[in-house]
């Protein structure tokens, strides 16, 4: 990978694109700090310390935007309406006939999809900022304001910021898409979590100085987190390979196929969707609650608490959850049928069984298996930093030793959805390195 980015740094085009890339990122990390108007946050931020511990789905945005939805900045949104909406775009194009046309129609159809996922992402933002608003009120860091128009006035001011903030995230990364390195969005999306590293190396700093059993314990942390970073990078490159044998056809006086070759399949072929859609859908009981007046030890109270890090049926629900959207993404994004027509449109086969349906059912059953895998090795790197805190704080409970601010137990705060996220974007950066530095060979050849 250093290899990789110092021969790309040589290359005048690419160093251009670099420093684009990175100039980009500084305007969004300015904007990122950079307050609303009419908003009166303490230190802490509004989140506080759930901040960090907690798993409501504004803790999930935060941790997207680099911290700033808690300090309630102009870009406090982030890219989260634009991710919502690509999303509801693809599954609706598997819907609505006349996108899925779209989608079949080349280079302006993807125009037109692009199009339609802009004014998606605007009304979301709009949606999301008329939310995040009330979520502010009901924290109360507004600022005081006198009178019915004053208030309307701060409410329409604050909505309008921070879908104007939405509007310019979603700009910033299409700029990265025309003139920089990598996808625009995911460079954001790193660029916010890279941006919370440093608290988070404070934080096991900060376990460290309990002593005790918190030593070991913050060690173990450390290691693991690299670890992860290891096994997720075997994990992006692992694939399946179905072998398929083309056969010999004459056409005129020239001989086409007879070559071998493969359908390569990703274990990780749904990429960290699954564990996004499935904090999402964890994260609304406890969203829902911050708005509800719940009395202590009711029967609403027990049931908002299954839906915490803390509780053992939380990781339960979340490893089910993330099975089923690997299976339920993965139904999208492969259609075996589609698959064995095409092997067979280029007379192609799949050594030992027989075109037509045995094809396709050969393909559904092999991956089928392959989503299993991959979804039981996502669902390694998303529960680990859950169980081992849940692990750690009953150990410590049971000898006794508490921190000073009462935190049990060792938080690995930046979770498997984040590492996830900075592995792939960092992968997929070096990828797009190395192919721009490809083409520009072959293009100085052809030239």
């Amino acid at each position: 990978m250093i290899q990789t980015i110092r021969n790309a740094w040589k290359i005048p085009e690419i160093r251009k694109k670099v420093l684009f890339t990175a100039f980009v990122i500084l305007i969004y990390r300015l904007g990122a700090a950079i307050p609303v108007p009419f908003l009166n946050i303490g230190p802490d931020g509004i989140l506080g310390a759930s901040a960090v511990t907690s798993a409501t789905f504004f803790d999930y945005i935060n941790m997207i935007s680099g911290n700033a939805f808690n300090y309630g900045t102009i870009f406090a949104m982030s890219i989260t309406p634009y991710i919502n909406s690509s999303i509801i775009i693809q599954l609706l194009t598997v819907a609505i006939p006349a996108l899925e046309r779209l989608s079949k129609e080349g280079e302006e159809g993807r125009k037109k999809i692009a199009k339609i996922t802009r004014y998606v992402t605007i009304g979301l933002g709009l949606l999301q900022a008329v939310a995040y608003y009330v979520f502010l009120r009901s924290q109360n860091a507004l600022s005081a304001t006198d009178g019915t128009f004053a208030k309307v006035f701060q409410a329409i001011v604050i909505i309008l910021v921070l879908t104007a903030g939405t509007s310019l995230t979603m700009w910033l990364g299409e700029q990265i898409n025309d003139k920089g390195i990598g996808n625009g969005i995911s460079m954001i999306l790193f660029a916010g979590i890279v941006s919370r590293i440093p608290s988070y190396i404070g934080q096991l700093y900060g376990y460290l100085q309990y002593g005790g059993v918190y030593i070991p314990f913050t060690i173990i942390a450390a290691l693991s987190l690299i670890l992860l970073i290891i096994f997720i990078v075997w994990m992006d490159n692992a694939e399946r390979r179905i072998p398929v044998q083309y056969t010999k056809r004459v056409v005129g006086r020239k001989m086409y196929g007879g070559q071998s070759s493969h359908i390569p399949i990703k274990v990780n072929m749904s990429g960290v969707l699954p564990v996004i859609f499935a904090s999402s859908i964890l994260s609304l009981p406890t969203t829902i609650q911050m708005f509800v007046d719940v009395k202590a030890d009711s029967g609403w109270d027990k049931f908002f608490s299954v839906f915490t890090t803390e509780h053992w049926a939380y990781t339960i629900i979340y490893f089910v959850l993330i099975i089923f959207f690997a299976y339920f993404y993965s139904s999208i994004q492969y259609n075996p049928i589609e698959m064995a027509n095409n092997l067979a449109k280029n007379s192609g086969t799949i050594p030992g069984v027989r075109t037509g349906r045995p094809t396709s059912d050969y393909i559904a059953k092999v991956i089928s298996k392959i989503v299993l895998l991959g979804a039981l090795l996502l669902s390694v790197v998303a529960l680990f930093p859950i169980i081992y805190s849940q692990l750690t704080s009953v150990i410590c409970k049971a000898v006794g030793q508490v921190g000073a601010d009462g935190i049990a137990g060792v938080s690995i705060s930046l979770g498997g959805t984040s590492i996830i996220i900075l592995v792939g974007v960092a992968l997929e950066t070096v990828k797009q390195l190395e192919s721009q530095m490809m083409m520009r060979h072959y293009k100085g050849f052809l030239d």
